[in-house]
């Protein structure tokens, strides 16, 4: 079947091509009401639906947006197995629709670059997540295009910040296992890198131990990525060192999702021998069985949050004067069904 286009719009319609142009690129005041509607009939009648690429020359916007995130672990498939991602993505999806651009997702390999993914697109902004200060960031700018950054500790004002205090969160979820009297607690958690979400959340659990004079034992801590997988065979080793061991923290809800599977399929119970906290609220958590008890972080608003303040950074560099700045989104415990309170 041919393809329909602008020039068939205007010989169906019998006008210009440069009437329907100025329809379609929402220039109607230099064309008379009747012709607007005879080029929408024509439109319609022969189902023509105008190419975002040619729209994106005229209007000088591709009317796209990059979602980059770079992949810091060799766990390559981290990004789709984790819901927490794909929460974040629907959110930012939604709120960049509203104003009529489309998402591009990438994943960046460890020493690649970001600069091939926004100029080979042509995006017009970009939000990237989890960068590290010691990455090549310095790239981002060079880019020349809108970028805000989410759960990343890079200090550098060029960049909107969208996050959570990650040491707050850790400490929240230590603090919260030694209030229900425990005493030896785990640390189940992806590579800790400096400057990381990852670090932060580790020197939030090390906090909470000191304020509490509980020893940091760094056999405790299983390391190695943020993922189910690993979850679920530090479980099987956490489980053999019951009861020295009464308590988990994992960073993220799918490490813990893991941690629970392995730690029950060594023989032991959660909650009722070992106790486990994750970190997201993931929509999964309360569904779990056990339902997880957590630190939630609210992803949606991240991502949405992260999306305004994108737009309203583009239609800054389009002439709208607008200020964006840093965002911390609150943080808060979701206490259900797999931390047991010891009896002293």
């Amino acid at each position: 079947m041919k393809k329909i286009t602008i020039k068939d719009v205007a010989r169906n319609a019998g006008v210009s091509i440069a009437a329907v142009s100025y329809v379609l690129n929402g220039k109607e005041s230099k064309v008379s009401q009747d012709t607007i509607v005879r080029i929408h009939e024509s439109i319609r009648h022969l189902n023509y639906i105008p190419s975002i690429t040619a729209r994106g020359l005229v209007k000088n916007t591709s009317e796209l947006i990059g979602v980059i995130i770079p992949q810091t672990e060799d766990h390559k498939q981290l990004v789709f197995e984790n819901p927490f991602y794909s929460e974040m993505i629907s959110a930012i999806e939604g709120v960049v629709r509203e104003y009529g651009y489309h998402i591009i997702l990438a994943g960046v390999d460890k020493g690649k670059t970001y600069l091939d993914i926004s100029t080979s697109r042509n995006l017009d902004g970009a939000i990237i997540m989890g960068i590290y200060s010691e990455q090549l960031y310095d790239e981002c700018k060079q880019a020349n295009i809108p970028i805000v950054l989410i759960d990343s500790y890079v200090n550098d004002n060029s960049f909107a910040n969208v996050g959570i205090d990650d040491e707050l969160g850790g400490y929240l979820a230590t603090k919260h296992l030694i209030e229900n009297g425990h005493r030896n607690i785990g640390l189940v958690t992806g590579m800790i890198r400096k400057e990381g979400v990852v670090e932060k959340r580790f020197l939030g659990y090390k906090r909470a131990l000191q304020e509490n004079g509980l020893f940091y034992n760094p056999d405790y801590v299983f390391e190695n990525s943020v993922s189910y997988v690993h979850g679920r065979s530090s479980g099987a080793l956490i489980a053999d060192k019951f009861p020295e061991i009464t308590a988990v923290f994992a960073v993220a809800d799918m490490v813990a999702f893991g941690v629970i599977r392995g730690i029950k399929e060594s023989g032991k119970d959660v909650p009722h021998d070992i106790s486990v906290i994750g970190f997201d609220d993931i929509s999964m958590a309360h569904m779990f069985l056990p339902p997880l008890t957590t630190v939630k972080q609210q992803i949606f608003l991240k991502g949405e949050t992260a999306a305004r303040m994108l737009i309203e950074q583009i239609q800054e560099k389009n002439g709208v004067s607008v200020k964006s700045a840093r965002s911390l989104i609150p943080l808060e415990i979701v206490d259900r069904e797999t931390v047991r309170k010891l009896m002293n």
